[in-house]
């Protein structure tokens, strides 16, 4: 088990960013609704990660041509960037309520789970270890996301008093920028990492 990677990949799915974003649909959807589109976009989820993190390098490196450390680079760079947004804009509800609950659950997938960073972890994941180990590692992650929201959905449930609801969800904008450093330094660290590796075989 690597925790590194699973911390890694909880902190790019950001789940206080997430939970703001879905505040919208929470104040919408029944308990039992929400908690269905939240599981059915988690598997939606699962099943693209998965899919890069299998194919990932034979589309990017053999169909493409691409070196594998030019793309470690750019996913630096995009995560870089996703990081430099949460720390400057924060969180706010961006999900609208549709009204089919799968296409609910497609929208949540993609794009505020599934990302350009956290296909950029998978593609590498697959890299570096088999198809159980990769699957292991996205779906840990994943269920802690899922875990996550809903622990606070509820617990701003027992939130009566709107002001105190106020201040919660500015609580949560604070935890999202708090998030937004771990994000740039896994950003910082993958494209270091792509240089140097490219240094090396130059």
């Amino acid at each position: 088990m690597d925790y590194q990677v699973i911390s890694a990949f909880l902190v790019l799915l950001n789940p206080f960013a997430l939970f703001l974003y879905l505040k919208g649909i929470m104040e919408t959807l029944n308990a039992k609704d929400f908690i269905q589109v939240l599981v059915k976009a988690s598997i939606i989820s699962f099943i693209i990660y998965l899919i890069f993190a299998v194919f990932g390098e034979t589309i990017f490196v053999d169909i493409f041509s691409i070196h594998f450390d030019s793309f470690r680079i750019f996913g630096g760079f995009v995560i870089f960037y996703l990081s430099f947004t949460f720390v400057v804009k924060g969180g706010k509800s961006m999900i609208r309520l549709k009204d089919n609950l799968d296409d609910t659950a497609s929208e949540i997938a993609m794009p505020f789970m599934v990302g350009a960073g956290s296909i950029s972890l998978c593609i590498l994941l697959g890299h570096n270890q088999n198809v159980i180990f990769s699957a292991l590692h996205i779906a840990i992650p994943l269920i802690l996301n899922f875990l996550t929201i809903v622990s606070l959905k509820y617990l701003r449930s027992f939130i009566v008093e709107k002001l105190a609801q106020s201040a919660f969800d500015k609580y949560m904008s604070i935890m999202v920028r708090v998030m937004g450093f771990l994000i740039g330094g896994v950003g910082v660290d993958m494209m270091f990492q792509g240089i140097t590796n490219l240094l090396k075989t130059a």
